[in-house]
């Protein structure tokens, strides 16, 4: 026998030996099931266990629809379970999410299906679906995920007296916290200076167009400045200034005119600085110490602003014009809840420092789109 013919049986019997025998299926034999695969969810929501059997080595899992929650979101067993969470449908009509199993390169979808609510729990418009929400139920904190503070020092704007700092002051004190399904933002004095909280929702994303609601408790005192408000996203200061970038004033408030709200939007035509700026107020009894809802409902053609359902403001594109100059709001913005100290409207008879520290409260913000 030739040296090459040695060496072809030898390499002919070592794969004949090895060819049949592997640790391990291959991951396209892979398989994952699931019991039961489909769920039927009443209106009112509840929690499910679906048992889980894979033959790989682990499993994850991830859902399509953010009404339904999953844990775990993975192991390393075979065989486990998953418990699958719906929320209680606000809505009148059905609807569906996908749980997705995987192991290797198989996959298993659970049907969830979800009934629809008798009555809707939101007053919202008819065919807007809310899209956002924060009720300022969990933790004691805002979530840094969809809030932002802004920070800066006294008389960034409108010669206003507060510090804004992020969360706490110097020492500690905080100026936003949750409690009691609240969110409370203060304004108090330390060490000669006062501070209070600006924040931001969705800063960065905002919403173009849709209904929005909170519902809020107005402190006292001449020198306080509450507002929730709107501004838009990215804006480019330099090539868009204010007021060309447009203003949204869904509520404001000084107490040195107790109760008095309003509401205005703000352009290049329509603005203070040339008394031009589009606004409505009128007294709410109670707005200072209770609890009130106020709304902004905006089209690419109308802004509409309310109080307690009550019409506060209304404008639309007809009236003021088309141009981006009367009319700049045809592009996202993002909400804003703060609570100034003095400046030129909440200071404009002096302020009463006796009134801090004050607190202005938001049981919750919601964001509806068509």
């Amino acid at each position: 026998m030739t040296l090459f013919s040695t060496i072809l049986s030898l390499a002919v019997a070592f794969t004949g030996c090895g060819g049949d025998d592997t640790d391990e299926a291959p991951v396209s034999a892979v398989t994952i099931t699931a019991q039961p695969e489909h769920i039927d969810a009443p209106a009112a929501g509840g929690t499910y266990t679906v048992d889980v059997t894979t033959t790989g080595k682990e499993w994850g899992a991830y859902v399509d629809q953010p009404f339904v929650t999953i844990q775990p979101k993975g192991t390393t067993s075979q065989q486990g379970t998953v418990s699958i969470a719906v929320s209680a449908n606000p809505y009148t009509e059905a609807r569906t999410a996908t749980v997705t199993l995987m192991s290797g390169a198989a996959r298993k979808s659970i049907t969830v299906s979800q009934t629809a609510a008798a009555t809707a729990a939101y007053d919202a418009p008819a065919g807007y679906k809310l899209v956002w929400a924060d009720e300022f139920n969990s933790g004691t904190e805002l979530d840094a995920s969809h809030w932002t503070h802004e920070v800066q020092n006294s008389g960034w704007v409108n010669n206003e007296l507060q510090n804004y700092v992020n969360h706490r002051t110097p020492e500690g004190q905080l100026v936003t916290e949750l409690r009691g399904g609240k969110l409370r933002i203060a304004a108090l004095k330390e060490n000669g200076k006062v501070y209070s909280g600006r924040v931001y929702a969705h800063v960065n994303e905002g919403w173009e167009y849709g209904y929005f609601e909170a519902s809020i408790k107005l402190p006292s005192g001449k020198g306080t400045w509450p507002a929730f408000w709107m501004m838009p996203v990215g804006n480019d200061w330099s090539t868009n200034p204010w007021p060309m970038c447009g203003e949204i004033d869904i509520m404001e408030e000084v107490g040195v005119v107790p109760n008095e709200v309003s509401s205005s939007v703000h352009t290049q035509d329509y603005n203070h600085t040339k008394n031009t700026q589009k606004t409505h107020a009128f007294v709410l009894a109670g707005a200072e110490g209770e609890f009130h809802t106020y709304a902004l409902l905006w089209t690419p053609d109308e802004i509409t602003t309310y109080v307690d359902g009550r019409e506060q403001l209304h404008v639309t594109k007809a009236a003021l014009g088309s141009g981006h100059n009367q009319w700049p709001f045809h592009y996202a913005f993002y909400p804003i809840f703060n609570l100034a100290w003095g400046g030129d409207w909440g200071g404009m008879k002096g302020v009463d420092e006796s009134a801090l520290p004050c607190t202005m409260e938001v049981d919750y913000i919601r964001v509806f789109q068509k």
